[in-house]
């Protein structure tokens, strides 16, 4: 199953004020397995940059003013995401920002039922718990000691980690992506030896004895202060 992990930086907090998508970063997972393909793109917002979001995600005026337009490259954007399940945290906020810039773009709007909210996953799995970003990490043990600002592919990136240990986890060693494993072939197969024929041995019995039992009471009464008392 293919699945997108995403975050989005911004001018402020509402789309419907005049605030606009700065920046947007993608990984892609596969069955739960990121295959190292990513998006990423900074945007001219084509309006100032408010100094309490610059101080959030360090994106100034200055740096955006020669970025292309999100009108002009939203089509790669599109491609790469496809039709594929959108993740991200607190998702609400991101897909507000992402339909508000495809509708000034005159497109459809991404449909709802593909977003997937990492912070409904979260208090579902730990109810009363702190459910930021940093919050999660630190509960999965992810290394997030390089994330000084918000930036939208390295939190992308960490939120791939969070959402793969909210799915239960993965075993370590599995994670080769699914177009990288061969097809098994019979070659490889193990055969299984039959059993064989004939009688078979009546079952041993598995069961203390009684000199056992007196031996294993005597052993338990010598043990001082044990945990189980």
């Amino acid at each position: 199953m293919r699945e997108i992990v995403f975050d989005t930086e911004t001018t402020g907090l509402d789309p419907k004020t005049g605030d606009r998508m700065v920046e947007i970063g993608c990984v892609e997972l596969f069955n739960l397995v990121p295959t190292g393909k990513t998006y990423h793109a900074y945007y001219n917002p084509e309006r100032d940059m408010p100094a309490g979001a610059e101080a959030v995600h360090g994106l100034s005026s200055a740096f955006l003013a020669d970025k292309p337009l999100f009108r002009d490259i939203f089509h790669e954007l599109l491609e790469f995401i496809g039709d594929a399940p959108l993740i991200a945290h607190n998702a609400g906020f991101d897909f507000g920002f992402l339909n508000a810039e495809l509708a000034l773009c005159k497109c459809e709007p991404v449909c709802m039922t593909r977003m997937i909210d990492t912070v409904a996953l979260a208090k579902k799995r730990h109810p009363g718990a702190k459910l930021s970003l940093d919050a999660l990490c630190t509960r999965y043990g992810i290394d997030r000691s390089h994330r000084v600002k918000h930036g939208a592919l390295l939190d992308a990136e960490l939120l791939a980690q969070v959402y793969v240990e909210l799915k239960g986890g993965r075993q370590i060693g599995l994670e080769l992506a699914a177009e990288a494993v061969d097809p098994v072939t019979t070659q490889d197969l193990i055969a299984v030896r039959k059993a064989p024929e004939g009688p078979r041995r009546a079952p041993r019995p598995h069961a203390p004895t009684a000199e056992e039992l007196v031996r294993h009471r005597q052993f338990m009464a010598g043990i001082e202060n044990p945990l189980w008392g």
